[in-house]
């Protein structure tokens, strides 16, 4: 089960500080120790009941929340494990248990069981055999990382995969991307902060320090931190590596070709998609081959965010172009670079600066364990234009120790502000050669700016704190508005001087945009000090395109100018205009599957793609939306368009609704919410082999089943079967399926009552998605809506608005989301536990016990149809045996039970003979787990 966040007190009464305010001390302490390399003293003995003695030495981790996350850079891993014999682990937070499951009706655990089972192929496919899960519970869509941070309990699953970090020691940690792009997936999010977080205070011995007095282990941090995305462009062929042009030019991406051949002779591409088909139950076995010719293969492309070590940069150069360079100064060494073991860096506490002033930055040198470094000297790289210091001496660094050297840099009095600088910093001592670089951000005196998304602004405050400021402003600020409507537009001006400023800011607006003023006046705004300037803008042609279609990708663009005394600076900002429409009070619609002349008050238009194909015709896909409301109870029709008929699920399958041709309807009950877990919304499915329609609640305030409902046409029942548990109180629904097929319509009757907070009539949130597969494969092919923008099902702000006529709405007493989904734990895996035996790496990311002073199996015997096995007790618990054949993947029979101390006898009925016992054994899961297994006899 998902461990609920718990608020607790200090000393002084007072809440502990966020979890990015505390990372932003212990970010310090983890430089200290030197570049990643010194690990600091000693640790103290072990506990008897723990063991760190058998820890798997990685290369390299990726971490990811869900299983299939590594799958689209499996061949790199691959490449780099056949190639230089770099040992690839992964993490993954959850097994996906939300996820679809195209292979049979199972969910929760169970999906579990099966998406572990088929992660393990994939990644072995390529040559990887650690799979880490930190058991963390997969709930729902979101786009949401304080929602999974709440969920998953951001602190423990940070405890967990610092000890992960800690026991398997990799140079090189790959992840996702944190930041909360459009659509980006909020357990994607939180999976690369947790491995930011992770890599930033792992090797900081005061964080989790139990880990290191009682376990055993000892600080470790990592050598290189990438992200396994790049923003920009490159192209396709051998020349990829080279050919790609970042975003952003100080960006340090690297690409690694995957048409390469393999030593079987296939090129990486091809293994890595035979290693995605095992994702059978996401609907990818189906998926085509890559091109047969090379050429027309591209390259995996990565980010670097983070070094403690000398790098190349992955640039246009030569030497960039080799799939080990971005291994080099980690785990190998360049060619003519300096020893491996030396750290390097470059760093400074702020990296922001304001034309025509100084920000000063520290060099660390540090000399491997066994070598010293003679004579080294460094030559500073300045930004074309910028004055400082351009060259360092260190002198002759002993073995294992750290000098550090202070680097001055300077901006240009008339450097454009709002831009990015790079300082290079190229090392030398002996023979050998290394570089490192730092970004600097170049700030304008007074920067005024859109206010910006909460999770948005939350993650600004994040990044610096975890020693990765460069990450800040990948997310244009976007504000919505309703087509034709009116919003409060807040600025932000902050002064980033060191003395008061007074100025005007001015917006630029695109056509078919006003602001009562276009220019607002700020006065005395003291140093460091931020003042939000309000200012109305109303969308005056309600002609514009709205959602995805609106602007250039759904953005209206414009600038804000803000002056001071240094003169004026320029930052870019976004609207995006949402559907709106009113929708009066009509007579209650009859259910039928049948949307007649006047009974709803309002239309709306479907038909517009946010993901997926586009439809070939309106044939093969298209819809209209109704809306009515009738006294307490709102009413939503879809009459929808569609050539090819999707899979038949039964009706006890009803969830996961993309999978099909489906209906989603989506409110926000106030207009408020900043994601799903405060709204209500409804997956539909028009058919299902039981003649019914079928209804379900899904990412949003309290999900579960609703029931099977009417349906007409094809040999419909007209029967209602409600769950037992139902979610919606009052919900009614009816389907009406073309014979032959050609679409269908649905009809529901939504209480507002049953939403989960009070409608507000002048803004409720609402949204109609259609999903359409033309497979039976389980997997959708394209959705069109309402209003639309990729990962919209997830961004409640991007929703349509409605103005609801009628009479006050009833009040609802709101309570809190749904948060507690069954999760898969590690000791119900054999998988995991054999691994747990095979790497000496505990379950679940808790602590490794010692078999010999908590439980362990001393053998196994067949007798008919059951295995006796022998338990050495020491620790009273709860063992988790489990039966297995073969290559210790195929379950043969399995038992749970409790023991107390002594040698216990524990009969596994089996059905088919198995060729070992694994024992997964649970004292307490406070303190970890033990592993432990057995060759039967």
């Amino acid at each position: 089960m998902v461990q609920r966040t718990q608020q607790t007190s200090n000393s002084t009464g007072a809440a502990p500080p966020p979890r990015w305010r505390r990372l932003a001390t212990t970010s310090a302490a983890a430089a200290l120790l030197g570049a990643g390399l010194v690990t600091g003293p000693a640790a103290a003995a072990p506990s008897p009941e723990t063991t760190a003695t058998k820890a798997t030495d990685l290369d390299v981790l990726f971490v990811g929340a869900h299983p299939d996350d590594e799958s689209g850079r499996l061949s790199t891993f691959g490449e780099w494990g056949e190639r230089y014999g770099s040992r690839v682990g992964v993490v993954t937070i959850t097994r996906g248990e939300g996820g679809g499951n195209a292979v049979g009706p199972e969910e929760g655990p169970a999906l579990g069981l099966i998406r572990e089972r088929e992660e393990r192929a994939a990644v072995g496919t390529a040559g990887v055999r650690d799979v880490f899960n930190l058991d963390k519970v997969d709930f729902y869509y979101s786009v949401s990382a304080p929602l999974h941070q709440q969920a998953w309990d951001a602190e423990d699953s940070l405890e967990r995969l610092v000890r992960i970090v800690r026991e398997t020691r990799p140079e090189v940690v790959v992840t996702m991307t944190p930041a909360p792009t459009p659509g980006n997936h909020g357990g994607h999010q939180e999976a690369a902060r947790l491995a930011a977080e992770a890599y930033a205070v792992a090797g900081d011995p005061s964080r989790f320090r139990s880990q290191i007095t009682k376990e055993g282990l000892r600080p470790y941090a990592p050598a290189k931190l990438f992200l396994n995305s790049a923003r920009g462009s490159g192209q396709v062929g051998s020349s990829c590596p080279r050919a790609f042009t970042p975003t952003d030019p100080t960006d340090d991406v690297y690409g690694v070709w995957a048409g390469e051949r393999a030593a079987s002779g296939k090129t990486w591409a091809l293994v890595e998609r035979e290693a995605q088909r095992k994702y059978a139950s996401q609907g990818w076995a189906g998926f085509p081959d890559p091109s047969t010719d090379p050429e027309a293969i591209g390259c995996d492309y990565f980010t670097q965010v983070a070094s403690r070590v000398p790098f190349t940069r992955g640039d246009q150069s030569a030497a960039a172009a080799s799939p080990a360079t971005m291994l080099q100064g980690a785990t190998r060494q360049a060619r003519g670079g300096l020893p491996l073991g030396t750290g390097l860096e470059l760093t400074g506490e702020d990296v922001d600066v304001v034309p025509g002033q100084s920000v000063t930055l520290e060099a660390r040198l540090t000399a491997p364990k066994r070598t010293r470094l003679v004579r080294a000297a460094g030559a500073v790289t300045l930004p074309q234009g910028w004055s400082g210091t351009t060259s360092v001496s260190f002198g002759t660094v002993p073995r294992g120790t750290t000098v550090t050297r202070t680097i001055t840099v300077t901006a240009p009095s008339g450097v454009t502000a709002n831009t990015r600088a790079l300082v290079g910093l190229d090392v030398r001592s002996g023979a050998g050669a290394g570089s490192t670089n730092q970004k600097l951000s170049v700030t304008p005196s007074v920067s005024g700016t859109q206010q910006l998304l909460p999770q948005v602004a939350e993650f600004e405050e994040w990044a610096p704190t975890v020693g990765l400021p460069q990450l800040r402003g990948l997310v244009t600020p976007v504000l919505t508005l309703p087509s034709g409507g009116t919003r409060t537009l807040g600025i932000d001006v902050t002064n980033h001087s060191d003395a008061a400023e007074s100025g005007t800011v001015t917006v630029d607006l695109p056509d078919g945009f006003a602001a009562a003023d276009d220019t607002i006046s700020y006065e005395g705004l003291a140093p460091g000090a931020t003042q939000r300037l309000d200012l109305e803008v109303t969308n005056t042609d309600d002609t514009l395109p709205t959602s995805n279609e609106g602007g250039v990708g759904g953005d209206y663009g414009y600038t804000i100018t803000t002056t001071s005394s240094s003169g004026s600076s320029t930052t870019t900002a976004a609207l995006e205009l949402v559907p709106t429409t009113q929708v009066g009070e009509t007579a209650a619609p009859t259910l039928d599957g049948t949307v007649g002349a006047g009974e709803y008050a309002a239309t709306i238009d479907l038909s517009r793609r946010w993901e997926g194909e586009a439809c070939t015709s309106p044939a093969d896909c298209s819809a209209t939306g109704y809306v009515t409301r009738s006294g307490d109870d709102l009413y939503v029709a879809a009459e929808v368009t569609d050539d090819v008929k999707s899979a038949v699920l039964a009706a006890s399958d009803c969830k996961r609704h993309w999978r099909v041709d489906s209906l989603e309807v989506a409110i926000d009950p106030d207009g408020s919410s900043e994601n799903t877990s405060t709204t209500f919304k409804i997956g539909a499915l028009p058919f299902t082999a039981e003649g019914q329609s079928c209804a379900a609640r899904d990412a949003d305030h309290t999900q579960g089943p609703i029931g099977a409902f009417p349906m007409s046409g094809e040999g419909g029942s007209d029967e209602t079967t409600l769950d037992p548990g139902n979610v919606a109180p009052g919900f009614e629904m009816a389907s009406a399926v073309g014979a032959p097929y050609t679409g269908y319509v649905i009809e529901m009757k939504i209480p507002l009552a049953a939403l989960p907070a009070t409608v507000d009539p002048d803004r409720m949130g609402f949204n109609m998605f259609v999903y359409d597969s033309d497979t039976q494969d389980k997997a959708g092919q394209t959705r069109v809506g309402w209003s639309t923008w990729g990962g919209v099902q997830g961004d409640p702000y991007r929703w349509g608005r409605v103005e609801l006529g009628g009479g006050a709405p009833p009040e609802v007493e709101s309570v809190p989301p749904k948060l507690d989904f069954p999760g898969l734990d590690s000791l119900d895996s054999p998988q995991s536990i054999e691994q747990a035996v095979r790497s000496g790496v505990g379950l679940s990311g808790l602590p490794t016990l010692a078999p010999r002073s908590t439980a362990r199996v001393r053998r196994a015997t067949q007798r008919g149809d059951a295995v006796v096995v022998t338990v050495d007790v020491d620790k009273r618990g709860t063992a988790h045996l489990f039966a297995v054949t073969g290559d210790d993947t195929q379950l043969a029979g399995s038992v749970e039970v409790a023991l107390r101390p002594g040698r216990r006898q524990i009969r596994i009925p089996v059905t088919e003979t198995p060729s070992s016992v694994l024992l997964g054994f649970d004292p307490d899961r406070r303190t970890g787990t033990a592993s432990s297994s057995v060759r039967v006899r």
